[in-house]
Order: C-alpha cells, then structure tokens, then sequence
C-alpha cells in the first residue's frame, strides 16, 4: 500500500517516493533543537511527530537516513554565552546533552547524523562564495553578507514556495540581520554577520572578514553536505515555514541551480491547556517538568501521537492522566497474551497490521490507527474473558502487536519490583483467604490499594500491579 503524505511544496497529499525510485533509501532531515535552553513540549510535538515519519518509513520497508543538526551558532545563543559568563561549547553543551536525554526518555530514535552547525563553518562559508559568484548575495556596508532576493528572483527562481508571500509590501533593498523575523518583512537576509563587540569571542575568519553565519545557511549547508544537493524528505514545525525554510530553498537552489527537497512535511502548531504557550500564564512545560509532576515520558510520547500531525494539537494534563489509563489497558491486554503464549511463536496475526498499514498510509492518519489498536484491544478482552485464545493465536497477536509497536514506541510498561512490605502483605492476604478470614483479606486489599498496589487472583496465582 503506497504511503500518502501532505507535501507543503505542492499543498496536496500525494504518494511518497524516493528521488531515485530504483532504490529504497531516503535521506530525511529534521531542523533540530536551537540548544540554548531545555526543549519544550511544543518543541517536542515535533520531534516525536520526526521519529513517527522515520519509523513508518522504516516499517514501509524503507532505508532512512535521519540528520538532525544541532544549532549550537544563534542570536539567543550569544545573549545567554554573554549573559552566562562561559563559553559558547560550555553553554550549549549542558542542552545538548539534555536534550539527547529527554529525546531517549520518550524513545524517540536517535538520528544517524547529529551534525553541529559550529564544525561546518567551512561548508557555510563555502556556500555562501558560490551565491555571491552567481551574484545572488552581496557584501553589505556593515560588513556582513546578505542573499538578494531580488537577484535571486530575476534568475528566474520563485521565492514563496512554502506559502504566498506580499511582494506588494516588500521594500526592494530592505535587510534583515536578524535570525527570526515576520512575515511581513520580507527582505535581504544575512547568510554572514560581521562581528560586532557584543558577540564576544564568538566569531570565525572568512574571506569576508570575521563574523559567523546566520541561522538560515547553516541548515543548507550541514543539510546538503550529509544528504547531497537534493534529497528526499525536509520537516519541522509550521512555524519554521517562513523564514527559516524559504529562506533554506533559496540559498541551496541559488547556490547548486537543482531542486533542493523532493517532500516537505510540517507538524501544526501545539496550545497547552487551550491557549498558546508561555510562562508568564504559568502553562509552559519542559518534558523535565513534567518528569517532575510524576508524569513518564513513555506518557508524554502516547498524547503526542494521539494527535494527527497537521491538527494544532491541545495539550492538557487531564490528557495525561488519560494517556496513563489507555496505556494501562493495552499494558493489561498484552501481559495476558504473553502469559497465555508462554514459549509459542508465531508470524503476526494480519488483520490488525493491515487495519494499521492502512491507516498509517492515509497521511499518517495516527487517530484512525489507535482507533484500530483498541478495537482489538476490546476484541481481544473479549476472547481471554472466554478462555479462547490457544498459545498459538496469543503469539499471532503478540507479534503483530510488536510489529505495530516497532511504529508507535510506546513499549509495554516493565514490571515494577515489588517491595518486601508489599509482598508480606500479599502473602498475609492469601493466608488469611485460605483460613476464611476474608473481614482480613479484604482489609488487606485496601491497605495494599491505600499504599498503590492492586492485588489481582488468577489462576495462576495472585498478581500484584502498582497503581
């Protein structure tokens, strides 16, 4: 089944292929994280919604290569080195490797190619000789070197790829040196910013006198170095539409005259609690916060993927809270079947994977997926309430439910080790069950329940969960 995807380069959905159709690898970048403070969870939409992309293409039986880079070269960076008293490795350091850490705690695959914008100071500048030799970027009186739009449109090349664009407002000759900036400034943008006393120690030598590059050049010049001049797959988040990835189009497209991305995909916007995030209204969240209220990232990660990615997406803690109980019943529903299984192997029960496949292939239709997993969760219930699944068809479902998983991340919750306190307080409770005593073994129900454990009879044995 072909997998359908929204390309923002053509606004349509529209079958996925590979640049080169005779072969099955796709080269995919991710514009990472800016590593000047710890990832939020609008931040980490994206980046849950980048691993979902690698690994539905995995699972549809493609070769990806995943690049993410690492801005570590930035405006805000600068301020906070300056503000912070270190060094520009030191600071972003600290974020970095946070930020690799929370990427594991929601199990989101590490990309292949990590690559720093700070070592590829030789490909950014580089980059930017071939626009100016094709007289598309100029060296302003500043000191700095800017791409023309103007000139990069009289080639005949079209600025506005992306989304529609009022040149009617454009003023011919405007700059912005500015890494970010609105949409109704469209202008000149720096691609090299002289230095200037307030960047500190924080400048390279180049053929244009010292300075460092804009934000913009740098995702093209790391991007094509790892992936070639064009390649298969580019996304991120919405609002890095314009400039970030016009801007991206123009400078590689100038520079190399080829097409630069086959298939644009971009994730919609995430509101926490209802309103856009910010922390003066006390509704800003790192993953890290959340860590902190109790929450698992295995949690955050479920909520994330409840959502179809072009759909801005509600964040609530009350959706935590039901994230945890949906994964407790799929949790349940899997332990029983492994149980039933024992050593039986089996290839994946199809009708499940199929229901899946297909809605995955749908624009990774993620809401119609999860609607398939809980059917056969119910349907599943049904059968081991009547005792009739053999060890045969366990291990069919348990299979496909791995294969489905290998897409989704979510595992199955590990079994927590039970407490000595807790595990006498079992065995009292079965004692007294035996002598009858069952005003007792009730009593120790509630207290187990009251220290957040549930005590279960099967017919192997009694079974402790934690709550």
């Amino acid at each position: 089944m072909a997998l359908k995807l929204f390309n923002t380069l053509t606004r349509s959905v529209e079958n996925f292929s590979p640049l080169n159709p005779n072969e099955n690898k796709v080269g995919m970048y991710c514009c990472g994280p800016t590593v000047y403070d710890y990832a939020h969870i609008g931040n980490w939409r994206t980046f849950v919604f980048a691993d979902l992309v690698r690994r539905t293409l995995e699972f549809s039986g493609y070769d990806v290569q995943h690049v993410m880079n690492i801005t570590d070269i930035e405006d805000k960076i600068i301020k906070r080195v300056r503000e912070n008293k270190t060094t520009l490795r030191e600071f972003t350091g600290k974020f970095e490797t946070a930020f690799l850490d929370d990427l594991k705690a929601l199990n989101c695959k590490e990309p292949h190619v990590k690559p720093r914008a700070t070592e590829y100071i030789a490909e950014i500048i580089s980059l930017i000789e071939k626009l100016i030799s094709r007289g598309i970027a100029y060296k302003a009186a500043d000191g700095s070197v800017y791409f023309s739009i103007t000139k990069y449109q009289g080639c005949g090349c079209n600025y506005g790829q992306l989304l529609k664009l009022n040149f009617d407002e454009m003023r011919a000759g405007e700059r912005v040196s500015s890494d970010e900036y609105e949409k109704e400034s469209v202008a000149d943008f720096a691609l090299w910013k002289a230095h200037v006393p307030e960047d500190g120690d924080i400048f390279w030598p180049s053929p244009f006198g010292e300075g460092r590059p804009g934000w913009h050049i740098e995702c093209s010049a790391m991007s094509m170095k790892v992936l070639g001049e064009s390649f298969d797959l580019h996304l991120g988040g919405e609002d890095l539409k314009f400039p970030h990835h016009e801007d991206e189009i123009a400078q590689s497209e100038g520079a190399t005259g080829k097409p630069f991305v086959k298939h644009w995909l971009h994730g919609a916007h995430l509101l926490v609690e209802g309103k856009k995030m910010s922390k003066s209204m006390g509704n800003y969240f790192t993953l890290r916060d959340l860590l902190e209220k109790g929450h698992t990232g295995r949690e955050v990660r479920y909520l994330l993927l409840t959502s179809h990615y072009r759909e801005t997406f509600n964040f609530t803690l009350d959706g935590l809270a039901g994230a945890k109980t949906a994964l407790a019943r799929i949790d349940e529903c899997v332990g029983k079947l492994r149980e039933i299984a024992g050593n039986a192997t089996a290839a994946p029960e199809s009708k499940l994977q199929e229901q899946f496949s297909a809605a995955l292939a749908d624009d990774l239709n993620i809401s119609a997926a999860w609607g398939e997993i809980f059917k056969w969760v119910t349907e599943t219930n049904k059968r081991l309430a009547e005792n009739s699944l053999s060890s045969q068809v366990a291990a069919a479902n348990l299979a496909a439910w791995e294969k489905i998983d290998s897409v989704l991340g979510i595992g199955v919750k590990m079994e927590t080790e039970v407490p000595a306190e807790i595990s006498a307080l079992a065995d009292e409770r079965t004692a007294a069950k035996k002598a009858k005593d069952f005003k007792r073994s009730d009593a120790i129900r509630d207290e187990l329940k009251a220290k957040g454990w549930v005590i279960e009879d099967t017919p192997k044995g009694i079974k402790l969960k934690k709550i």
